[in-house]
């Protein structure tokens, strides 16, 4: 703001050394929803991102938008991603997503019909549950405790 140079400070955030300015880059988490496509009820949808290598594929997951309520949000992307017009069943939780500044708000969806890859989507594949598992990620991680609750209530 001031012109001077920034430091990271005791809090560790980037900010202007100058005395007579007060500047902090908070650098704020960006919300995200993301969803557990439970499909037809024997399969969970995962996606793979255009861009992402051939290996990596996760839950359908995307921006909140301005003014966006998270339920309609998550109901959004997984229209957009793989065109199925999704149920909520229950807000599983929120996870920090550190390596991408992100705080994702996960969501159980149950969904049918015949599925239509979107436009930033490269691949998607349906996993049957009992073979489906979780990952050391914030996605992977919530996955995986809504499989272990599955696994416990049958």
């Amino acid at each position: 703001m001031c012109t001077s140079k920034l430091a990271k400070n005791e809090e560790g955030y980037m900010g202007c050394v100058s005395e007579e300015c007060n500047f902090v880059q908070y650098e704020n988490p960006t919300p995200v929803v993301g969803a557990i496509v439970e499909y037809e009820g024997h399969s969970v949808v995962l996606v793979q991102n255009v861009g992402w290598p051939a290996h990596w594929y996760g839950l359908v997951t995307g921006f909140l938008e301005k003014h966006e309520h998270p339920d309609i949000a998550v109901l959004r992307e997984i229209e957009e991603e793989v065109g199925l017009k999704g149920e909520i069943v229950e807000f599983r939780g929120h996870w920090s997503f550190e390596q991408m500044n992100q705080i994702i708000m996960i969501y159980h969806v149950k969904a049918s019909g015949p599925i239509t890859k979107g436009d930033e989507l490269a691949d998607y594949k349906l996993v049957p549950i009992e073979k489906a598992r979780g990952w050391g990620s914030a996605t992977g991680i919530a996955l995986q405790e809504w499989l272990d609750e599955r696994r416990m209530e049958n």
